[in-house]
């Protein structure tokens, strides 16, 4: 059995609903009427059942959606051809059309349990792939662990990736760290690839390719689109936008076969949003009830992050010492 271990973190200083008990609430949000809200006091996430599974909004409550919205998709629903929508959604890598654009169109099951709250796609009918995710927000933090699950019902075996896209909103930056300096003399071979695809311009000004870190903006004003993939040994990713940090940390398995050439993230950006991806190993998920789980752990903090290395190192750096070193398992089975 290969385990997968992912975590998530945000910002300077963790914020406190001081313990108070996390809320369920259904109403309607973006045009869609069946929506389920969850809060702490702090921060909130919204969850579309009429279609997905998507978590549409991630925030302090009152303030803005860290996640992105396509206006002219909020409230829409059935069809047969694919849709961003925004949000957060679970995919299964590698990358291929039609199979992984298998639209989501269609409600989803839920269940709560008071702590948890499971949504379940029916099974796509194109990949006999079925998707869910489950949903736990912290009750003393603004974190919020996310289960991500493929299922196969087919009766063969499929070999498939768990693929977490967050589609963050405009105008942010990125941040994904490098891997730690070591001088030629010290250590001869290579730390982790990085992959480019044939529309990656590094000459493009959104990217900043630093000394510690690479930063990726987005910019509602350059038309083209940029993607990079790397292993992250390191295990995190930030994004910062207007006095709000979010941060995905996770760990890679250092086993596992990974696609795109050994990607565990993979960032892109357009006019419209920029996406923070993760990935897990290859697996191969057994028939008729085979399964595969990726978990995220997120949270949200009030800072600003200046945009040189040792800017970065005073904001981020202490954040992440501060988040417990415990992490969310998931497993294949």
């Amino acid at each position: 059995m290969r385990r997968i271990f992912l975590f998530a973190f945000i910002g300077l200083a963790l914020v406190s609903p001081a313990h108070s008990e996390v809320t369920m609430e259904k109403k309607a949000y973006g045009g869609w009427p069946n929506c389920i809200v969850l809060s702490n006091g702090t921060v909130e996430a919204i969850v579309i059942t009429d279609v997905g599974p998507r978590i549409m909004r991630y925030g302090f409550i009152g303030g803005q959606n860290l996640l992105n919205e396509y206006p002219d998709m909020l409230g829409k629903t059935g069809g047969e051809d694919w849709r961003i929508y925004g949000g957060h959604r679970l995919w299964h890598a590698p990358e291929a059309k039609p199979r992984t654009y298998a639209p989501d169109n269609s409600p989803v099951k839920h269940e709560w349990d008071g702590v948890t709250l499971r949504v379940t796609q029916d099974t796509e009918k194109s990949t006999g792939i079925q998707k869910q995710m489950e949903i736990a927000l912290d009750s003393g933090s603004s974190k919020i662990t996310i289960l991500h699950r493929l299922t196969n019902h087919n009766e063969w075996d499929v070999k498939l990736a768990p693929w977490a896209l967050t589609v963050m909103a405009k105008e942010g930056r990125a941040i994904y760290p490098q891997e730690p300096y070591i001088a030629h003399d010290d250590y001869l071979l290579p730390a982790r690839p990085l992959v480019l695809w044939h529309y990656t311009d590094m000459q493009d000004p959104r990217w900043t390719w630093g000394t510690k870190y690479i930063q990726l903006r987005q910019d509602p004003a350059s038309a083209t689109s940029q993607k990079a993939g790397f292993k992250n040994a390191r295990g995190w990713a930030a994004y910062t936008l207007k006095g709000d940090v979010f941060i995905k940390r996770f760990t890679h398995d250092e086993d596992g076969e990974y696609v795109d050439f050994g990607c565990s993230t993979e960032t892109f950006t357009n006019a419209d949003m920029l996406e923070i991806e993760t990935l897990g190993p290859l697996s191969k998920i057994g028939s008729a009830g085979g399964t595969v789980e990726h978990v995220e752990e997120w949270f949200l903090f009030k800072a600003e992050v200046g945009g040189t290395d040792a800017q970065i190192d005073a904001t981020l750096i202490p954040l992440l010492e501060q988040i417990s070193a415990g992490a969310p398992k998931a497993a294949r089975k």
